[in-house]
């Protein structure tokens, strides 16, 4: 039994959006002349939803659960559990002693222990599905069989499943990932013919689509169904976007993210995806970093798309300005994630599945 690479670069990857998603929006730092730690013996807030009390506990559920898996098999059963729920706690300690220097920010003892309990039940889970999941499960047997071997392709697992994340965000075109206009001013500009915005969406979408497709199909194993794996990657995707209408925005809002251009774009970028497939593993990943840095390009030169303005000029945030803030994060940066991956790929020779 080996340690496994790919849940602990999922665990990794989730503390660092834990840590975001705790400091957001990592402004207004300053001293508020009390200890750091104060909030641990303070009384408990006057004011907690259900929903504070289930986004916390729901929040640190994956840590318990992915720390579990990371840890496996040097540490098993109870010692797991106990090193999950001690580390978890210890996060969310920091992280609300963090939140004392943030005006923003509220830190709170009942935040903790709800995040304790979310690590307990995730480190809980993980202990009894740990060996299941990693040593002879249906997961680990897919791993085997229809991915390549190696650190590499769990890399690359790992940056298909943050561009599913990416998703989660109703703010940006469909699969227009790297918007950076946000972080410096607010995008806006002249009024532009309907059809601009239709045929941008329908660039962005196809691009970014190709390119998701050849980056999957780099690091799939040799004579497996690409093509059908990459529908059902694009069926995960459009299901995460379709939810995230559903939850963040509106019910009855649930495919306002299938403008004419997102359908315009699904069609073309399908099509040319499966004839992308059959170039050479190089000419594949050369393809996909174009196609990347072009759509990237597009993103931060396209006005604010009017299909989708009435849609957001109803989203409240609110509840949800944390992980909005962090799903922006991972929206920006995702583009700029998988071309250094793709970049990193073309150096190292190919691992053939065993």
């Amino acid at each position: 039994m080996r340690a496994s690479p790919l849940a602990r670069s999922l665990f990794a990857v989730y503390v660092v959006l834990v840590v975001y998603a705790s400091l957001y929006p990592l402004s207004g730092w300053s001293d508020q002349g009390l200890s750091a730690f104060a909030y641990l013996t303070a009384p408990r807030p006057r004011y907690i939803t259900a929903f504070d009390v289930v986004a916390n506990l729901v929040g640190y559920l994956p840590y318990g659960f992915f720390c579990v898996l990371a840890l496996y098999p040097r540490l098993r059963g109870r010692y797991a559990l106990a090193a999950a729920v001690l580390s978890g706690a210890a996060l969310s300690m920091l992280m609300e002693a963090a939140q004392s220097f943030l005006p923003a920010r509220v830190p709170s003892n009942v935040d903790v222990a709800c995040n304790l309990g979310g690590a307990l039940v995730g480190a809980a889970l993980g202990t009894r599905l740990a060996a299941w999941l990693l040593d002879e499960g249906p997961l680990k047997r897919l791993r085997g069989q229809a991915f390549l071997p190696g650190h590499e392709a769990d890399l690359g697992l790992v940056v298909l499943a943050l561009w599913l994340f990416t998703q989660l965000n109703p703010a940006m075109l469909l699969f227009g990932a790297g918007d950076l206009r946000g972080l410096f001013t607010a995008p806006g500009g002249a009024p532009h013919p309907a059809m601009l915005f239709i045929s941008i969406e329908a660039l962005t979408t196809a691009a970014n689509l190709v390119a998701v497709a050849l980056l999957a199909s780099v690091v799939a194993a040799p004579r497996q169904p690409i093509r059908l794996m990459v529908v059902g990657l694009l069926a995960c995707a459009l299901g995460v976007r379709t939810v995230a209408f559903a939850i963040l925005v509106r019910a009855e809002h649930i495919f306002d993210w299938l403008t004419p251009g997102a359908a315009q774009g699904l069609a073309l970028g399908l099509v040319a995806a499966f004839a992308a497939m059959a170039l050479p593993r190089a000419g594949r990943l050369v393809l996909a970093a174009v196609l990347l840095m072009g759509a990237t390009v597009l993103v931060n030169l396209a006005p604010s798309n009017p299909y989708l303005a009435v849609t957001l000029g109803e989203w409240q945030p609110g509840r949800f300005l944390n992980f909005n803030g962090l799903t922006r994060l991972v929206t920006s940066a995702w583009p700029f994630v998988a071309l250094a991956y793709l970049i990193w790929l073309a150096t190292r020779r190919p691992r053939e599945a065993g």
